[in-house]
């Protein structure tokens, strides 16, 4: 398939299945996660064209594709977020959704060194659940997997920022930017540990 129909294709799946499926696993996530405190939102979504055909692109340093067949490999054409309170809420959220959704893979993803600050947050690749899919749904195309994160306020806001910033210059950043941006990922760690340090010692006061 040439890279010009297989941006057709996604575009097709993407309108007609993938957002129709992310909207209804946003909503069975929220009803999963009803009674749990601290939840400031559940969102999901569809990966846009624009991303999917840059993703299916990509290269190996011996510069072959990737991805082969990108339907079946790429694992978060439907992406899930979890956006919590607390440290603590991390936690409780990541177990939660654990009972409730097969789990492929997990990992926390932190800086490489403990003297460094930047993206934090965990990710889970996770099973698309039946209740989600229509009966009539071509089950060929329709994904196995989706991609769920459950972040902090902290640790959302600033990948966020962090992201739109990467995206945005062009030219990369200068050694002071580049400071600049470690400074704001240190200050969302740090409130981060201070939040949590205090819902510990505050207790229900804090619920």
């Amino acid at each position: 398939m040439t890279d010009d129909a297989l941006l057709t294709e996604y575009k097709a799946r993407h309108a007609a299945m993938l957002t129709p499926l992310a909207r209804k696993l946003q909503a069975h996530i929220r009803e999963l996660l009803a009674q749990m405190p601290r939840i400031d939102r559940v969102s999901a979504r569809a990966k846009s064209p624009e991303r999917f055909i840059g993703k299916a692109m990509k290269v190996t340093s011996a510069g072959a594709r990737k991805y082969e067949h990108p339907f079946e490999q790429i694992q978060d054409l439907v992406g899930a977020r979890v956006i919590v309170f607390y440290k603590q809420d991390v936690k409780a959220v990541s177990e939660m959704l654990n009972r409730y959704f097969r789990r492929i893979e997990s990992k926390d993803l932190v800086p490489d060194s403990v003297d460094q600050f930047g993206y934090v947050g965990r990710h889970f690749i996770m099973a698309i659940p039946e209740d989600v899919v229509d009966d009539d749904a071509d089950r060929a195309k329709t994904p196995e997997f989706f991609e769920l994160q459950v972040k902090t306020l902290f640790q959302h806001a600033w990948s966020e920022a962090e992201h739109d910033l990467a995206y945005k210059p062009s030219e990369a950043p200068s050694p002071h930017q580049r400071r600049q941006i470690a400074f704001t990922a240190a200050q969302a760690w740090g409130a981060d540990e201070i939040f949590e340090q205090l819902h510990t010692e505050l207790g229900p006061l804090s619920g």
